[in-house]
């Protein structure tokens, strides 16, 4: 393998833990990054020659290095990846009683650029970067080893792609069912796993959906950014008397719909631009007790954030209006690059542009089938902040 050197200081970061080594930490006239091949392994050196660590390489990404060992003498063959895997799965079967989880989230588990969803004997793996992507066949070896899939579908998340310079194309291996069941807190909610979003279900609002039985019940609920509708038949099997959806996707909302009536309920479907559907409610002076605001991530770089942030402060003030006296907010921001401070900040222009006072509640980020690494904060992406309103 070829060495790669880094500038002086620059593996300070590194040897606290940190497992991204940027382009600009590079000490790019001893080891050229155009050198070498998208993912390709190499032996990361310091200015001094010390061996830092193993690593892959995308010489075109901005972080253009994610260690995977600190032995530079590891070897990293489908042994090596069953091993990570396993240790993975072994801390979600501790945690779940049920086959439905997040298996292995990416750098937390060791296991840079790697993503995978798991339904039962079906998963969604993302391959997210040059280098998970060039060690493919041990790494789905390594899958069918530990977890004997009936079915993968194999894909990579579009925002990752690009800034990796990956093709998007969807891959099914097995028997790829078009949707899957999950089984949250007692209820069996069906997803679109072919075509849906992200990985198929959002995992990482499971225990926060737990949460909000204790504020629903006897209250109308209303589910903005719905998806399948988990948030409102969470709140509905907790006693809520009545559920809104709100989404821009039909096809969200068909199976919202399905869902709530498979489990004998009757909830009310919304289809639009979020904001403008809540401007609407607020026209019609409409109020519930309960209002959920769970947008996708819309800052997904750094330069993104301000405009995000107008949005994310548009949102939950048309969304205060919405919310009876005395009742409930819950704002989630899966924005990596907006901290928690940041959330509570914008929360709190919105309460003086909706003319609404709040304090917060609860504050929760993402449950322990996302592990948080400790030197990475990117890793602890999800704000959600449950708000007494009034």
């Amino acid at each position: 393998m070829k060495p790669l050197r880094l500038l002086p200081q620059a593996d300070r970061r590194v040897r606290l833990g940190h497992l991204w080594i940027f382009a600009n930490e590079v000490d790019v006239d001893a080891t050229p990054l155009r050198d070498f091949a998208a993912g390709e392994l190499a032996v990361v050196h310091d200015a001094r020659g010390g061996r830092v660590g193993l690593a892959y390489v995308n010489p075109a990404a901005l972080i253009c290095a994610r260690i995977l060992s600190t032995s530079a003498d590891a070897t990293i063959d489908t042994r090596w990846f069953a091993a990570r895997m396993r240790r993975a799965l072994a801390l979600r079967e501790r945690l779940y009683p049920s086959p439905h989880y997040r298996a292995v989230y990416g750098e937390s588990d060791g296991l840079a650029g790697l993503v995978i969803d798991r339904y039962g004997d079906t998963l969604s793996v993302q391959l997210n970067t040059a280098g998970m992507v060039a060690m493919r066949r041990m790494v789905l070896a390594a899958i069918e080893e530990v977890f004997s899939p009936s079915g993968i579908l194999i894909g990579s998340a579009a925002s990752v792609r690009a800034l990796e310079g990956l093709a998007g194309d969807e891959e099914r291996l097995g028997e790829v069912p078009d949707e899957v069941e999950v089984l949250e807190g007692g209820l069996l909610i069906r997803a679109p796993l072919l075509g849906g979003q992200k990985t198929g279900y959002y995992y990482d609002q499971r225990e926060n959906r737990l949460r909000v039985g204790r504020y629903a019940a006897g209250s109308s609920l209303l589910d903005v950014y719905s998806y399948v509708g988990a948030w409102a038949l969470a709140g509905l099997a907790c006693g809520a008397s009545a559920a809104t959806c709100v989404d821009a996707s039909q096809t969200a909302l068909d199976y919202s719909q399905a869902n709530a009536e498979r489990l004998g309920h009757r909830i009310e479907c919304l289809r639009g631009d979020a904001l403008e559907v809540l401007e609407r409610l607020g026209g019609e002076r409409r109020t519930f007790g309960v209002v959920i605001v769970d947008p996708p991530a819309l800052a997904k770089r750094r330069r993104d954030l301000p405009v995000a942030t107008a949005h994310y402060r548009r949102i939950n003030a048309a969304a205060l209006k919405l919310v009876a006296e005395g009742g409930t907010l819950v704002s989630a921001s899966c924005s990596q690059h907006l901290p928690p401070e940041g959330l509570a900040r914008l929360l709190l222009d919105a309460a003086r542009l909706s003319g609404r006072r709040f304090t917060i509640v609860e504050r929760h980020a993402h449950p322990p089938d996302h592990p948080i690494h400790p030197a990475m904060p990117q890793t602890e992406y999800l704000k959600t902040f449950f708000c007494a309103v009034w």
